[in-house]
């Protein structure tokens, strides 16, 4: 592997090793844990091609280890979808109450489970979970009853909150703005693969002609997959960059350089209260939230009951689980394309509105064509429903993207995914037993909050752009305070400006030199 270049600021031990020198070692305590690897201004140079080379050493760890979390998050989240024509002797309203039990749980441990993360190694944390939750979702197998159910549901859904605000702060410490959208697509188009998995597994157990209940079956099987995927996390997922094992020290300095000048951070262990309150104080957060509300209500009634609507178009329960699995595909491939374009073209916004559009289209064919009794085109429009999918995967891209301050962060994240357990709550009940076959009310509601979703996403790229007009006036103001001109020592003095930011901890607010993703 080859030596980076070494700049001024780098001595020589001994042995003839450049090491960095010690630069401001009064911001260590307050800044980010990077600073004790890497110091507050930039003491290496590492030229592209190693950077590539790193990246691609990155990729073949943090996405897959990350997509198999979701894999599994979503996977057990949804066996209810599929035991919910397997026989499962909980149906109508209580059917729709256990299904808003795990998002019941998720709520009130969403803000808790977060800061217990920042307190700790947030892989061995994530890894935790994970393995706990594998055991409650097979001891669902032992609960046909409503309590011990809805208990059961209750627990995973707090086990489950902590998934995403953790794969979200992983993917922003070890990749830069303009690779975290499609890095984060790679765990979220889990989704859909897990539909296509799910429905295909739980069609094979629907024929088993033994003893044991094939809604039972489903439950042990894949609760022991969690398990598996928990020990993996546990084993070989890193907290940070600054401690991940997979890389050699050289390469641990490469990964924190490679995203100092995003400004965005890594990783800090103290809970500062004045960025909690920065955080909610912030418009965009709440534009955010909302967001993730308005497309998380189609969420909580699509993932529980889309089995049951394309059953309704008159085919079979096991024909329902087979003809399930193209629309994980769609809402695969649209995660996909979303991330690449959010990446490619820096933008966060648009890409979830393109996303919902063929979403509002499919709803507004299945309460148009209900009562058609045309199971093609039926068929068609609840596959190209599952377009919307892809909006959150781009959410916590955004999140990632525009939100500075470790606790800031862990705020907005975690704000983020309760309103996402909020909207769910509210979709488990937006199909109502009563509404059955066609839900009408339902799937008008949706295409309703879709269309007040693509109004705030336009609003919120306008409060960006209009973010960084004000930010590039800071920085010209620092550049006129510090008498810094176009010359070339002023702007190698602002380059160490903007570096000794990097790793403080600050937030977006605070720090002049954060550029924001529209």
């Amino acid at each position: 592997m080859s030596l980076p270049e070494k700049t001024l600021s780098t001595v020589e031990d001994a042995a003839g090793e450049a090491k960095p020198v010690p630069s401001e070692t009064s911001s260590l305590s307050d800044g980010d844990d990077a600073l004790k690897l890497v110091g507050a201004t930039r003491q290496y140079v590492f030229d592209e091609e190693y950077n590539r080379r790193l990246t691609r050493k990155l990729d073949w760890v943090i996405p897959p280890i990350c997509a198999a979390v979701y894999f599994t998050q979503f996977l057990d989240k949804t066996t209810l979808n599929y035991a919910s024509i397997m026989g499962l002797p909980i149906t109508g309203q209580d059917y729709n109450t256990v299904s808003m039990a795990f998002y019941i749980g998720f709520l009130v441990w969403e803000f808790p489970t977060q800061y217990i993360a920042q307190r700790l190694p947030i892989a061995k944390y994530l890894g935790c979970n994970v393995v706990v939750w594998g055991a409650i979702v097979m001891l669902h197998a032992a609960a046909p009853e409503f309590g011990p159910f809805y208990a059961l549901r209750f627990i995973l859904g707090m086990l489950e909150s902590c998934v995403a605000p953790i794969l979200i702060l992983i993917v922003s410490m070890f990749h830069r703005k303009n690779e975290q959208a499609s890095r984060i697509a790679c765990f979220y188009l889990m989704n859909g693969l897990t539909s296509i998995f799910g429905g295909f597994v739980a069609y094979g157990i629907s024929f088993y002609p033994g003893p044991y209940a094939p809604w039972k079956i489903i439950y042990l099987l894949l609760g022991a997959l969690a398990i598996l995927v928990g020990c993996i996390v546990l084993l070989f997922l890193p907290d940070s960059p600054v401690t991940a094992r997979f890389l050699s020290e050289e390469e641990r300095i490469a990964a924190l350089e490679r995203v100092r000048d995003d400004q965005g951070g890594t990783h800090n262990k103290t809970f500062k209260l004045y960025q909690v309150g920065e955080a909610v104080r912030d418009l965009r957060t709440w534009c955010i939230v909302l967001v993730t509300m308005l497309t998380s209500i189609p969420n909580g009634a699509l993932s529980n009951f889309s089995n049951i609507i394309i059953k309704n178009f008159g085919y079979s329960s096991q024909q329902a689980l087979i003809l399930s699995t193209p629309g994980g595909l769609v809402g695969a491939v649209t995660t996909v394309l979303c991330g690449y374009l959010s990446d490619k073209r820096g933008d966060r916004m648009l890409p979830i509105v393109g996303a919902v559009i063929p979403t509002i289209a499919g709803a507004a064919i299945l309460v148009g064509a209900s009562s058609s009794g045309n199971k093609g085109l039926l068929l068609f429009a609840i596959y190209l429903v599952n377009t919307f999918g892809s909006a959150l995967s781009v959410i916590y891209a955004w999140n990632a993207s525009n939100t500075s301050g470790h606790t800031k962060k862990v705020t907005v994240n975690a704000l983020t995914l309760v309103s996402f357990a909020i909207g769910n709550i509210i979709g488990t009940e937006i199909f109502q037993p009563s509404d059955a076959p066609q839900y009408l009310p339902g799937k008008t509601a949706i295409i309703v909050l879709l269309c007040i979703t693509i109004l705030v996403c336009l609003l919120l790229r306008l409060l960006n752009i209009r973010l960084n007009r004000q930010k590039r006036a800071e920085v010209q103001r620092l550049c006129a305070e510090k008498g810094w001109g176009a010359d070339v020592n002023s702007q190698e003095q602002l380059g160490k400006e903007r570096e000794r930011n990097a790793f403080r901890d600050m937030t977006d607010r605070e720090n002049p030199f954060f550029v924001y993703t529209t």
